[in-house]
């Protein structure tokens, strides 16, 4: 009884922690004041001049492209790459998935200063083409670790009984594969929307000078306080947060009604 309480008011501790400051930003986001902490009434003010400002509506498009681009490549290569490992062989499996683990275990920093000398090296500099690669290089990994478990939880069988029914490989891994994989899939895409959104180690190092991110253009205003675009961050921050809400719950949804289904 005594360790259920604890583990209760310790969960509780946790996701105070964790949730505190964004619902404080959030109630702020209603409110047109320049410091958090002050209230002015409540008002749709910083709502209505997030959406007025050009510069920031145009970082939020282009950041948007970045995220669906890499992301959309990146679970390409990552579904393909973990359909791979799985099927190889016992010994190269492990050696490609340890490969494959380096870019989620090793530090973000080694790997921004790495891209950002080889692009250096071998592109004369930075670019959109190597911001690309390094939120694809960032996001792939995640895609592989999402999509193995739903391979190690297929039939075997449908597989290779759509191989005894006369379908080549290449068509029973899309008619069969890749249809029982999907929900690993979708998770890996939007984990990697997620990754490429937050990220601002590898932009700020792979991205170049005249393009901007949600997340390098918020540390350059934070570290600027005089700029006037700053309180209006909070209403987008909240707009970013309530939307990932959303997708979790309709994922979360469509997942419990599949289990339903299955059952």
């Amino acid at each position: 009884m005594v360790k259920r309480i604890l583990s209760k008011f310790y969960l509780v501790i946790v996701l105070l922690l964790i949730y505190t400051p964004i619902l404080v930003l959030i109630i702020y986001s209603f409110t047109d004041t320049d410091i958090i902490g002050q209230w002015d009434g409540f008002s749709f003010n910083l709502y209505v001049k997030l959406y007025k400002d050009t510069a920031i509506m145009k970082i939020v498009k282009d950041t948007l492209l970045l995220a669906l681009s890499a992301s959309a490549i990146a679970t390409v290569l990552g579904t393909f790459g973990a359909i791979g490992i799985f099927y190889s062989k016992k010994k190269t499996s492990k050696i490609i998935s340890g490969f494959s683990n380096i870019p989620i275990i090793n530090a973000e920093i080694v790997t921004a200063v790495s891209l950002a000398l080889l692009f250096a090296l071998l592109f004369g500099g930075r670019s959109i083409f190597s911001l690309l690669i390094g939120h694809i290089g960032i996001c792939a990994p995640f895609v592989v670790l999402s999509v193995i478990p739903k391979l190690k939880q297929m039939d075997n069988n449908l597989y290779e009984a759509a191989l005894d029914l006369g379908a080549s490989p290449t068509k029973a891994l899309y008619k069969i594969v890749l249809p029982e994989i999907l929900p690993g899939i979708i998770s890996g895409f939007m984990l990697s929307i997620t990754l490429s959104l937050d990220d601002y180690i590898i932009t700020a190092f792979t991205k170049p000078t005249t393009f901007k991110t949600i997340s390098t253009y918020v540390y350059d205003a934070v570290k600027n306080q005089q700029n006037s675009s700053l309180p209006a961050l909070r209403a987008l921050s909240a707009i970013i947060f309530l939307i990932m809400i959303i997708v979790v719950v309709i994922l979360n949804f469509n997942s419990n009604k599949n289990k339903q289904r299955s059952f």
